[in-house]
């Protein structure tokens, strides 16, 4: 696949941008899972409406590009991309967009167009001002049939309310076998070292296999390819028991590249834990850390690009993760959402006499009727 520089430059920055997000939330004890690009995608999709400073502090923290056009076309490019993949059927590869705006609610169409050309975005207007737990469950039932049901309440009770206005969703749904699978009869329980001198006995997948490798100070890279060749899991293993702080200091986009660069294809006989993850987060306070705090500001907020004022900021955003991995492969999922708030109830009103109507001219004081009237087509 030939990669123009716009495209590169997302690549680059989806990349810088999980590395800086991995590093942010390394400090959450347990397991850890999120998807990047899914979590691009919906800030990308939000940044279209993005103005001034807003838009300044998300393209730095996300890292995209500060022309906005070119940026939205490279995501569409990316998404081309991923669902060739998908269409080569050695693998599912599953990407759905949707934004599910208020009721009436007057986006401009512009941002909707844009969204649309580039993301493919599924539009669906909800009453949050009168329903919004019913709102949240259509939501989460998109998301659901999306994932096939591995995303799961996405959105919580009591997350959304009356002054909801937008909510931007990605949805990301991937299952892929082994380009060589392991043997189900060769796996075996055996212990996983969780800290030096304490471990936990676990399903140990293993086989022997020609796959590309390396080692490098401190760390073994390995890379496990998908049927197909077009995807893979990449693993880095730390080579002591303590290694893993050290080896989350050094990871860099810069260092992923040099490591990813020379490995060598050779016969390696492999041990990798059965194992599978679920993880959920709420990214506000992590990507206000990193630097975008205006957007979370109802008062310094301007995501007029998205109705032509500025009176909407990010409430939340929201993503969930799941991946199971076993001897035939790896099925994950992930989903974002991005729930775009008022600073306050009243809507903005609109009043668009696109349809036949009447009308009347009267005496305010008396009331009395002077001329009444309808129109049915302003043309004749």
């Amino acid at each position: 696949m030939t990669i123009d520089a716009e495209l590169a430059t997302i690549l680059h920055g989806n990349t810088t941008f999980a590395v800086n997000l991995y590093r942010q939330l390394s400090n959450i004890p347990g397991n850890l899972l999120f998807s990047p690009y899914s979590i691009s995608v919906a800030l990308a999709m939000t940044y279209a409406g993005a103005r001034g400073e807003t838009a300044k502090q998300i393209a730095r923290v996300m890292h995209f590009a500060p022309e906005q056009a070119g940026l939205h076309s490279a995501f569409a490019a990316l998404q081309d991309r991923l669902s060739a993949v998908q269409q080569a059927g050695q693998v599912q590869l599953g990407i759905a967009n949707s934004i599910w705006p208020q009721v009436r609610y007057p986006l401009l169409p512009e941002f909707i167009a844009l969204l649309h050309e580039n993301y493919g975005v599924e539009i669906t207007p909800l009453d949050y001002v009168h329903a919004h737990e019913e709102a949240r469950l259509i939501i989460n039932a998109w998301v659901e049939d999306q994932t096939d049901k591995k995303i799961v309440d996405l959105i919580s009770e009591k997350t959304l309310d009356s002054l909801v206005r937008l909510v931007l969703v990605n949805a990301v749904y991937f299952k892929g076998n082994w380009a060589a699978q392991f043997d189900p009869a060769d796996t075996v329980d055996a212990p996983f070292w969780v800290a030096p001198g304490e471990s936990t006995i676990v399903p140990m997948m293993q086989q022997i296999a020609a796959l590309r490798q390396g080692r490098f100070d401190g760390v073994q890279v390995l890379e496990l390819p998908y049927a197909g060749g077009e995807l893979s899991m990449l693993v880095l293993l730390p080579e002591t028991l303590d290694g893993l702080d050290e080896l989350q200091a050094a990871l860099s986009v810069e260092q992923l590249h040099v490591w990813t660069q020379r490995l060598d294809t050779g016969e390696v006989k492999v041990l990798l834990p059965k194992f599978k993850t679920e993880f959920a987060v709420a990214l506000n306070e992590t990507l206000i850390a990193m630097g975008m705090p205006a957007a979370f500001d109802a008062d310094a907020a301007d995501f007029s690009g998205m109705d032509g004022f500025t009176g909407l900021y990010i409430g939340y955003v929201l993503h969930k993760a799941f991946i199971d991995v076993n001897e035939e492969g790896t099925e994950a999922a992930a989903a974002t959402a991005v729930i775009m708030k008022a600073r306050s109830l009243s809507l903005t009103p609109t009043f668009r006499a696109d349809q036949p109507f009447i009308y009347l001219i009267r005496d305010n004081a008396t009331g009395c009727i002077l001329f009444m009237g309808r129109v049915t087509n302003p043309l004749t």
